[in-house]
């Protein structure tokens, strides 16, 4: 298994371009050495009752190539496979987090697809998040590796498990058809999508959904924002206000979600982070995910929009929510107080 995921790193690595700047709160160490951490890890991993700090220290502190190369270190100390053994030494939670961090972000998300498709009944909830955030390359490194792991197509899994209009945004999302952005504004298209938008919601009596799915799904991030700004001039109602008067449901909520992540997503996370916090017994399953699959990419940057917008630092809030060797973990991604 330890090579197969070796092979999976290196496929989401190398896979795509970089688009958007990233700004992680987990960088590679700097005086790295494999070795060590890996010994470190065994011994924490053999003593009586379990070192979970030392396991924390040292994997909720380096990049995911870092982990990967412990790993393959530990295989040729221990002889065995260190996820493995991980997984025999941890539970609940700290498991939940500890073992997300040994998958690229790629694979990560595949993996939370996949378990949001598993069985009865679908968690909408982690499929509207995971497809309507993520940007066209992060999409394809996922349709990629979930091939990889599970043998079948994204696409074809998402339409097997969601029906209407809703499984044809998802899609419509999945299959990447997103224009790149450009240097050049396109004033009369902005124009048209605008007027576009508004003649098939809020003008007209029944909404025209495959208007608004082809343009939310097709148009560039840069170009929809002047879109969305200029449909105020338009209809009575912001774009948000009219999805809600519009449609309902997990529509409802993937429209939201794609027009809260193009206008800011940093912001989005923020909220959806703020929201599992303050109900009872912290949404762990939502702070866990958003907490993993964005420390190396965006999450300093969450931070900040979450200061801004709650008053109170990402940092606090976890302190205040969650506990434990949880919380531990979770504060080290946080990278620090604000």
């Amino acid at each position: 298994m330890s090579l197969v995921s070796e092979f999976l790193g290196q496929l989401t690595l190398n896979f795509g371009g970089e688009s958007e700047p990233k700004f992680p709160t987990v960088v590679p160490v700097t005086d790295f050495d494999p070795a060590k951490d890996a010994t470190r890890i065994e011994t924490a991993i053999k003593t009586k009752g379990v070192d979970e700090q030392t396991i924390i220290d040292i994997l909720t502190r380096r990049s995911y190539s870092q982990r990967r190369e412990i790993a393959f270190e530990y295989e040729k100390r221990a002889k065995k496979d260190m996820i493995t053994a991980l997984k025999g030494a941890l539970s609940g939670s700290l498991e939940h987090v500890v073992l997300g961090l040994m998958k690229s972000t790629a694979q990560y998300d595949a993996t939370e697809l996949k378990g949001s498709m598993k069985g009865l009944g679908t968690d909408e909830e982690t499929l509207i998040e995971i497809v309507c955030s993520r940007s066209n390359d992060e999409l394809m490194d996922i349709k990629s590796v979930y091939k990889e792991l599970f043998k079948k197509e994204l696409e074809k899994e998402v339409s097997g498990d969601t029906s209407g209009d809703f499984a044809k945004l998802l899609l419509a999302l999945v299959q990447t058809k997103r224009d790149e952005p450009t240097n050049i504004v396109d004033y009369e298209k902005i124009d048209q999508d605008s007027r576009a938008l508004y003649e098939a919601g809020v003008k007209r009596k029944g909404t025209d959904v495959a208007t608004w799915i082809s343009i939310m799904s097709e148009r560039s991030v840069p170009h929809l924002q002047k879109v969305f700004d200029r449909y105020k001039s338009y209809s009575p109602y912001d774009m948000k206000e009219s999805i809600r008067k519009e449609v309902k449901g997990d529509l409802e909520k993937s429209f939201l979600t794609l027009v809260e992540c193009f206008e800011n997503k940093q912001l989005y996370f923020a909220n959806r982070l703020s929201e599992a916090m303050k109900s009872k017994g912290a949404k762990e399953k939502v702070v866990t995910r958003i907490m993993v699959s964005r420390c190396e990419v965006d999450l300093m940057k969450i931070r900040t929009e979450f200061k801004k917008t709650h008053g109170k630092s990402l940092y606090q809030t976890i302190a205040e929510h969650t506990k434990g060797d949880y919380q531990k973990a979770l504060l080290s991604l946080c990278g620090g107080d604000d």
